[in-house]
Formats: structure tokens, C-alpha cells, sequence
């Protein structure tokens, strides 16, 4: 299956975050931060959009913004175009 967005709207699968304890301490996921940077999956409709992101461009989005959907035990974010900050070089 396949996400096309519409209108400006962006699909990115979010950073793996991996922490590593030093004592040993297993933190659960819902205790984790989440990473607000991801890679860019599809890009909207939007023709001024598609000028300023591509897909496999890094960005840093909204730490609380987008919808997070799970497909293929895959998860990926949803977002509009105010909800990306920046493009990471």
C-alpha cells in the first residue's frame, strides 16, 4: 500500500531514535521522546510545496503536529506544510 498526499501535505517516516542506558534501566516507548526528524516519503500536490521539498529530503518538523498512521508495521507521519520547520542539510 501507498500514501499519496494531498493538497500540502508531506509524508515522512520519522528517525529511528535509538538510546542506549548506561544503567541498565528499560524506558518504555511512551516515556520516550519522540524524533522530530524525519526523511521524506511523498510530497502533496501543492506546486510551490514540490518546489521547496523532495522526497528523500530530510526535515525537522513540529514536535506535536501531523497524524501518525501505521501501514505495512511501518509508521509514518502526515503532515501539512506549516508543521515542517526546516530542511537538515
Amino acid at each position: 500500500m501507498t500514501l499519496k498526499p494531498l493538497d500540502d501535505r508531506l509524508v515522512i517516516e520519522p528517525a529511528v531514535n535509538e538510546e542506549k542506558n548506561v544503567g541498565g534501566i528499560i524506558i518504555p516507548d511512551t516515556a520516550k521522546e519522540k524524533p522530530n526528524i524525519g526523511s521524506v516519503i511523498a510530497v502533496g500536490n501543492d506546486e510551490e510545496l514540490q518546489k521547496l521539498v523532495k522526497v528523500g529530503d530530510k526535515v525537522l518538523y513540529s514536535k506535536y503536529g501531523g497524524t501518525e498512521v501505521d501501514i505495512d508495521r511501518k509508521k509514518y507521519l502526515i503532515v501539512s506544510r506549516s508543521d515542517v520547520l526546516a530542511i537538515v542539510e
